[in-house]
């Protein structure tokens, strides 16, 4: 990515990860939160601010701590199960909210990964299949 690309503050982070779309200046912020090598761990992390209150809540209801453990365990599985399975979907409209065309982060991705293979695959090739 060319040039200097702005972040968001932590409040504007927040609503980001809430699902809202940030100001104009953060557009390459977005292209590249969602198409960096650490795309999946970003999504992880905001997907821990829409579940992890509604598990802490849940912890703070009545009954018997056992099955309070296990709704949150459950609650924790089911949503991280769901986040994950729709990531490209999520990432890909988010970049649309954006601005950006339906299909671009799994472009760059894809891109960014035939890239780094045909790297492995030159060493490898250097390394084990010298010409005789």
């Amino acid at each position: 990515m060319a040039g200097k690309v702005l972040r968001p503050g932590p409040h504007r982070w927040l609503w980001y990860a809430l699902g809202g779309r940030l100001p104009e200046a953060h557009r390459e912020w977005v292209l590249h939160d969602v198409t960096s090598k650490t795309w999946l761990w970003r999504h992880g992390l905001r997907t821990t601010f829409l579940i992890g209150p509604l598990s802490a809540v849940w912890l703070l209801l009545p009954g018997p701590l056992g099955l309070r453990l296990s709704l949150v365990l459950l609650a924790l599985l089911v949503g991280y199960f769901y986040s994950f399975a729709f990531a490209e979907e999520n990432a890909e409209h988010r970049l649309t909210k954006h601005g950006y065309d339906y299909g671009t982060g799994k472009r760059i991705r894809a891109a960014a990964k035939a890239e780094a293979e045909a790297d492995v695959r030159e060493r490898y090739l250097a390394r084990y299949r010298q010409p005789e």
